[in-house]
């Protein structure tokens, strides 16, 4: 979405105002600006712009205590509470890994960023937000009742920049691959996906044969995929909350993804809207986004990895659930068992 620059700072901030029961993101929308823009309009106005690379915020907000950790896609929402610590930097990819906050971050999609503070009912809400190049969120940290608010100045001087404008240049954002199939690579593809000894290997394997995830998918076949129903997640979600076998649940856009272990409990239908409302955890997604699921095996030297994998209409993948992983283990017979009783969907060409 590129500049509207018919809109000034001072009718953004008006704006908002005027809607303050719709969300920033909805709101960003119905003015045709980009969330990050609305967020920059209120510069001065308790927003700071701040550095947006990860090794800045992240060496800073230890000291915010326990606060949730949010990341999203249009299609679904995954919270996490806790504390970031064990930050691992990496010119191209860097990691947040505790029991509670468990990040993969890709600095290069780390553009912009702002620490944000509004006042409700007298009462201060503050967060950390970052977006990417077309100013879209990519991850943000919000404080709770519970965190060291008294850190939180300090927090924000570290972290500013000089430049403090309140209009922000995004660039025009970039549409989801559609699936990439080589049909004429797949007796490859199955030979090559053999000889996996690790997950991450998969999409090393894919650029090498010029195809991308659901490509692949749509190629490969059985035994390594398994077509599902679109109404396999939610029926997944409902087997893991009634059987409290614990799962992995990954949630990412191109600059960040939160992975939640452990099981869920608690779950909760609102509208379109298929919701984990567990404390510390929770997880908000658009079912009716859902439009290709797969049961996914991939042969791992701890034994063999099955998830089950969502993606929408563009191609784009939404989310992604594995049986709960350990150093020593990448398979579970109780995860594999419930995937096992998912409704199958048709092969898609």
């Amino acid at each position: 979405m590129a500049d509207d620059a018919s809109l000034s700072a001072r009718a953004i901030r008006d704006k908002q105002a005027e809607n303050q029961t719709l969300r920033a993101r909805d709101l960003a929308e119905s003015l045709g600006i980009t969330e990050a823009q609305l967020v920059a309009a209120h510069v001065g106005h308790g927003t700071v712009r701040i550095n947006p690379h990860p090794d800045d915020i992240m060496g800073a907000v230890p000291a915010l205590g326990e606060v949730m950790a949010l990341t999203r896609t249009p299609s679904v929402v995954h919270e996490k509470v806790g504390a970031y610590d064990n930050y691992q930097s990496g010119q191209h990819a860097c990691m947040v890994l505790t029991e509670n906050i468990d990040l993969r971050i890709f600095p290069q999609h780390w553009v912009s960023a702002c620490a944000v503070e509004t006042i409700s009912d007298g009462v201060p809400k503050r967060s950390i937000q970052v977006f990417d190049a077309a100013g879209d969120a990519v991850h943000k940290i919000h404080l709770r009742d519970g965190s060291n608010h008294d850190q939180w100045d300090m927090v924000v001087e570290t972290l500013a920049t000089s430049d403090q404008t309140d209009t922000l240049e995004v660039a025009v954002r970039i549409p989801p691959t559609p699936p990439l199939i080589r049909e004429e690579k797949a007796d490859l593809l199955r030979a090559e996906w053999d000889k996996m000894t690790d997950t991450h290997q998969f999409m090393l394997l894919t650029r090498k044969l010029k195809m991308n995830r659901l490509g692949a998918y749509r190629v490969a076949g059985a035994p390594y995929v398994r077509p599902l129903a679109n109404t396999a997640v939610d029926q997944l979600l409902a087997l893991l909350a009634d059987s409290k076998v614990p799962g992995m649940i990954f949630v990412g856009n191109h600059g960040c993804i939160q992975i939640h272990s452990g099981p869920i409990r608690t779950l909760k239908e609102v509208g379109p809207w298929n919701n984990v409302m567990d404390p510390g955890f929770n997880l908000h997604l658009r079912s009716d986004h859902i439009a290709e699921v797969y049961e996914v095996r991939k042969p791992t030297k701890r034994g063999e990895a099955v998830s089950v994998e969502a993606f929408d209409k563009d191609g784009a993948i939404i989310l992604q659930i594995f049986g709960m992983r350990t150093r020593e283990v990448d398979f579970y017979d109780d995860f594999t068992a419930l995937v096992a009783r998912l409704e199958a969907g048709e092969v898609l060409a």
